[in-house]
């Protein structure tokens, strides 16, 4: 039997771009409610204001708290804990439980997370490495051919091969012992009431099953949930999860020893092991070996702010550090957003980052980051210079910063697709929470147990594990975390947060997040007018740039530079408080995000 067809109402309040009136319509006033809705099928006033303020450029303004995620109902979620005195890490853990219900094709209990944390009442900032980890039998060549060459990425992705070992729910866990204040088990009420009596598909699911049909279709329990009947959900069908209910109702009794252990731990295992045409390695051993990290924030220095995120094993605070820092030199703010010497600048910085990025950046548990000398003043100063002419660099390489121990790698291959979800949160005792969590690529393996999917995170690994007889960095081994792009960052200054910030996109995240700090600190854009700059990235020589924006305008200039240009879609999920004063929150109009704050 297919789903409910909800009808067009709710389905246009979820829809983007959303008119004012659209999302009045879309709430009755006898239906309205300060949380998730009845049954999931109405948004508060709250909610239909805030999308309504996204498609209208204007940032949501309050005083003491406020919440900024991918998908109304999990920011609803996670307001009322923020409102009944919960704190940042609180909230963050009733959004991801409904994230990863309403938004199942970027996040879940399947997959991994970066989280950076300000402590208000110690001033310390910190992070949390819930990444995903390789399966103790995987081997450095699990993603070649009998021939030693690497798998075409599709191949590896869709199936077992590809699944590590889930580290989102013990970061949930990890980050509620060390911040929590409200009651564990009541985190997942909205999720799963949701999950229970039913919620809308979005029109952003909905697009995503449909264009994933194929892939979606290749695995039982996956096509039974999303292709009902074997046709795609549409938006608006209201849907019920009761398997994904269940397995929250065990971890907010268990905790997520009910995951990592026992009946559903074996289920995982079955999915990947027995995974028809491509199964996996991960094993019950992997999943209770499983550990969160705790390591330091990495911190650079931009104007008078300092960008704080998470080291490796993702690259994205390093990479969009050495952006900010190689820019340092140059007065952005004189040339502003429409100068294409502004983008020049921003664009080559980039490349001389990501060339870096692609040789030294892995997981520094098992191979040496040179984290210091890559973010070392002097070296991006003489990096800075390549900058210093009229037009596009004819190649880039990278530099040579300063080891703590010397060791010659070849440069990385591996492939990042946009996926993830981000999630920006300021609570009322001051604390500050960005975390980006990720299943990979959309609908990670394709593979679904109890209501949820697993990811697909080993092909962020390198598929090659040598160049020319030289180790590449990111290469496969047993129990090592995949380098991410993954780039949530807290921007400070005086010792104070003053922005939140984070965004998914692939290894296109780096340049997202990098550019919205630039139209923020230089441009003196408000938030929401920063997240909403069309975007102009550049990774690796292509100036990429946004579709049906001002972007396009950018294109006879960048390319009488040297560039070469494509102008194509490009879907950032930004999501981002600012601290001054108050507080006052932006989401990504490409998607489908509030922020929400206290009235």
């Amino acid at each position: 039997m297919r789903p409910l067809f909800l009808g067009a109402a709710l389905c246009a309040a979820l829809a983007h771009p959303l008119s004012a009136q659209q999302a009045a319509d879309a709430v009755a006033p006898e239906t309205a409610t300060t949380g998730a809705g009845a049954a999931g099928l109405s948004l508060s006033e709250a909610a239909a204001a805030a999308m309504a303020a996204r498609d209208a450029g204007t940032p949501v303004e309050a005083e003491n708290w406020m919440v900024a995620a991918a998908n109304p109902l999990a920011v609803e979620a996670g307001a009322r804990v923020l409102r009944e005195g919960g704190s940042a890490a609180d909230a963050m853990v009733a959004v991801q439980a409904v994230l990863g219900l309403v938004e199942p094709q970027s996040s879940g209990l399947g997959g991994g997370a970066f989280l950076v944390y300000y402590n208000a009442s110690t001033g310390a900032i910190t992070t949390l490495d819930g990444r995903e980890t390789a399966p103790l039998a995987a081997t450095p060549t699990l993603f070649q051919d009998e021939n030693g060459e690497p798998l075409k990425f599709f191949d590896a992705v869709v199936g077992g091969r590809s699944v590590g070992t889930p580290g989102t729910p013990a970061l949930l866990e990890a980050a509620h012992r060390k911040w929590g204040r409200a009651n564990w088990g009541g985190l997942f009420t909205d999720a799963i009431r949701l999950a229970e009596l039913g919620f809308a598909v979005s029109p952003r699911m909905a697009d995503s099953i449909a264009n994933d049909a194929e892939r979606l279709g290749r695995f039982p329990e996956t096509a039974a949930y999303f292709l009902p009947e074997g046709i795609p959900l549409a938006a608006g069908e209201v849907i019920t999860n009761q398997p994904y209910a269940n397995v929250l109702r065990r971890i907010a009794m268990e905790g997520t020893r009910a995951l990592y252990s026992g009946p559903v731990a074996a289920d995982i295992v079955r999915a990947v092991q027995g995974a028809t045409g491509n199964p996996g390695v991960l094993s019950e051993l992997d999943l209770a070996l499983y550990q969160v990290k705790e390591r330091p924030a990495v911190c650079a220095s931009y104007r008078v702010f300092e960008a704080c995120g998470m080291g490796p094993p993702s690259s994205g605070a390093l990479t969009v550090g050495q952006i900010l820092g190689m820019l340092e030199p140059y007065d952005l703010a004189a040339l502003g957003p429409d100068s294409p010497e502004s983008w020049r600048l921003i664009g080559d910085a980039s490349r001389l980052a990501f060339a870096d990025r692609g040789r030294y950046m892995a997981d520094s548990d098992y191979v040496p980051v040179p984290t210091k000398g890559l973010l070392d003043p002097e070296y991006l100063s003489k990096r800075a210079t390549l900058l210093e002419g009229d037009a596009a660099l004819e190649t880039v390489a990278p530099g040579a910063p300063e080891f703590d121990h010397a060791l010659i790698w070849a440069d990385d291959e591996s492939i990042e697709f946009p996926s993830t979800s981000h999630i920006s949160i300021v609570d009322q005792y001051g604390n500050v929470l960005s975390m980006t969590t990720t299943i990979e690529n959309g609908f990670g393996s394709r593979l679904m147990t109890n209501g949820f999917l697993l990811n697909n995170e080993l092909t962020d690994f390198s598929f090659r594990s040598h160049r020319d007889g030289v180790p590449i960095a990111n290469r496969l081994e047993p129990g090592k975390r995949p380098r991410s792009s993954m780039a949530p960052t807290i921007v400070m200054q005086d010792g104070k947060p003053v922005l939140a910030i984070g965004s998914p996109g692939g290894s296109r995240i780096i340049g997202y997040v990098a550019t919205a700090i630039i139209g923020w600190a230089d441009w003196g854009l408000d938030i929401q007018d920063a997240i909403s700059l069309p975007h102009a990235v550049n990774r690796f020589g292509t100036y990429d740039l946004e579709a049906g924006t001002g972007a396009e305008a950018l294109e006879a200039a960048l390319t009488d530079m040297g560039y070469q240009v494509n102008v194509r879609d490009l879907t950032s999920g930004l999501h981002a408080i600012e601290i001054d004063n108050g507080l006052k929150g932006g989401a990504d109009p490409r998607r489908e995000g509030i922020a929400l704050g206290d009235e």
